[in-house]
């Protein structure tokens, strides 16, 4: 059957943090220069870590887990500095920011890709009551037709009652659906135990991932309408005439 549902988690999916960038400025208040891409790297594998390790973490309070966090980060980057003094510095960069999240360069266009092949689109994502504002300040509501929160439902990816409920919202059958994701441990495991294809974005390949070896990974969600496409294909050419 197609696929004429595409769901979307939020976080490192659709939108993002210039959290490296900022964390690459704090270190030269310390007289410390790292390269940008070793940086992107090393925020790479800890998120990784922490979502195979320590689950739900990353979506709780920031002030529980930053200092550790950034304990992981420096570890990888050869770094020895006060984790607290490095956290406050970063915060500050932060509030630069127009925005805290700001949506990928590619995902509008994605998005509208999608509409345009009349694919249904969705949002399932394990968020506080903030997340309607971070869709709103990057223009990306109207583009959804159903949007599920953890927060507004009382359940969180990887439990099957959030995708249940998703698609008993938007009226569609697992074996319409494609969940797109970034975490495999919510993401993909959620999405299979109500039996829904999923992609895996993982930008930098396997790298951080190299215990999976069962998901179909992507680089961004850029990918995702050829995938689409691909999908239909296939399953157009396996039927009979």
């Amino acid at each position: 059957m197609r696929k004429s549902f595409v769901w979307f988690d939020l976080g490192y999916t659709l939108v993002y943090q210039e959290r490296e960038s900022a964390y690459q400025t704090a270190l030269k208040q310390f007289g410390l220069d790292k390269e940008l891409n070793e940086i992107e790297r090393a925020y790479h594998y800890a998120d990784k870590l922490f979502m195979r390790e320590y689950p739900g973490v990353l979506g709780g309070d920031a002030a529980s887990f930053v200092p550790w966090y950034l304990g992981v980060v420096n570890y990888r980057l050869n770094i020895q500095l006060d984790l607290y003094r490095l956290a406050s510095a970063i915060r500050e960069q932060m509030k630069n920011n127009k925005t805290h999240w700001q949506a990928f360069p590619c995902t509008h266009s994605t998005l509208e890709r999608l509409k345009e092949q009349s694919v249904g689109i969705g949002l399932i994502s394990n968020w506080d009551n903030s997340a309607r504002q971070v869709l709103e300040e990057n223009g990306l509501t109207d583009y959804f037709d159903r949007i599920v929160i953890s927060s507004e439902t009382g359940y969180e990816k990887p439990d099957p009652r959030i995708f249940h409920h998703a698609m008993q919202l938007a009226g569609v059958s697992a074996s319409e659906c494609l969940y797109v994701g970034d975490n495999y441990y919510d993401d993909v495991v959620g999405a299979r135990t109500v039996t829904m294809d999923c992609l895996l974005i993982n930008r930098f390949g396997r790298f951080g991932i190299e215990e999976v070896s069962d998901a179909e990974i992507i680089f961004s969600v850029a990918e995702v309408p050829a995938q689409v496409e691909t999908k239909k294909d296939s399953q157009s050419s396996g039927m009979l005439v």
